[in-house]
């Protein structure tokens, strides 16, 4: 009996022709723990600084001036009757300072609108930039 080489041992002396994957893999993981544990911890906060002094800055009370349009157009400054001329030279005064005082505008509720609107263009042409209305809660309909 002669011995023939058979074909399960020429297969096991051919190169294996694969890849072992598992240290690739192995050597992939640890750099990338490597590499988060390395980078900087991003800090989103921002710095300000405050102030120190923990008292309350003193106000002022501001200086108030009232305009009322009472319900025939008829208009008061402070309590006191003026004309659209006269209101203009007032309200004139008043943009010329330069720490304006608060213009109260204190409409009627039966005023027509073209007297009211007369004296928020005058305040708005001569430069009054503080002005507001009051008395508002007259014309919430009940």
């Amino acid at each position: 009996m002669s011995m023939a080489p058979s074909s399960s041992s020429s297969a096991e002396s051919e190169p294996m022709m694969e890849l072992n994957m598992t240290p690739l893999i192995d050597v992939m993981l640890v750099l990338i723990i490597m590499l988060i544990t390395t980078l900087p911890v991003q800090n989103h906060s921002i710095n300000l600084n405050m102030p120190t002094n923990s008292a309350a800055p003193k106000t002022e009370e501001p200086v108030v001036k009232t305009i009322d349009v009472d319900f025939d157009g008829t208009i008061s400054w402070n309590g006191e009757v003026v004309t659209l001329p006269g209101l203009e030279v007032k309200l004139t005064e008043v943009a010329a300072t330069p720490n304006q005082p608060e213009v109260h505008l204190r409409p009627n509720k039966l005023v027509a609108y073209k007297s009211v609107a007369a004296v928020m263009a005058s305040a708005q042409r001569l430069g009054v930039t503080k002005i507001g209305m009051v008395g508002n809660e007259q014309f919430l309909s009940q």
